[in-house]
């Protein structure tokens, strides 16, 4: 294995950092948008399925005692 200089390593990170595409600012804003709201759909989701299940959890424990 071939030992790279810290030199010749971030004069290659340098070079690989310029070929990255990087997003516009318009992009980055939608995809934000996008993951609050995906996050707060699998929120209440997920606070639908706890309450259900918790529900019948609730009821089987009361059927027992």
């Amino acid at each position: 294995m071939a030992k790279t200089s810290p030199g010749e390593f971030i004069r290659q990170v340098r070079a690989e950092t310029a070929k990255v595409s990087w997003p516009t600012g318009r992009e980055t804003g939608m995809t934000v948008v996008m993951v609050i709201i995906m996050t707060t759909i699998l929120g209440l989701f997920f606070l639908g399925v706890d309450s259900v299940f918790s529900w019948i959890v609730k009821t089987l424990l009361a059927l027992a005692s």
